[in-house]
């Protein structure tokens, strides 16, 4: 085990780097019923985009805050002293 920070954005999904693509536009004469499917479609897609970053922070901290404690327990243990750190 090292000081060095962890690689805590390597636990992020690759696909997840890509964004959420917004829905497709309807057609120039859509109906009514065009722009309701749409509304719902972008809707969904903000919805996802919105979980994954909430999820993303909530990777990340994890992350931190176990490398943090393994950290804590490494020096507990006396192994950073023994090295000076």
């Amino acid at each position: 085990m090292t000081t060095n920070a962890a690689d805590c954005a390597a636990l992020v999904p690759a696909e997840w780097r890509e964004g959420v693509a917004g829905a497709t536009l309807p057609p120039e004469a859509a109906s009514v019923g065009d722009w309701i499917v749409f509304a719902d479609a972008q809707t969904g897609r903000l919805d996802r985009a919105n979980a994954r970053t909430r999820d993303t922070l909530a990777i990340v901290e994890t992350c931190e805050a176990r490398h943090a404690e393994a950290l804590a327990r490494a020096r507990r243990r006396g192994w950073f002293a023994r090295l000076g750190l």
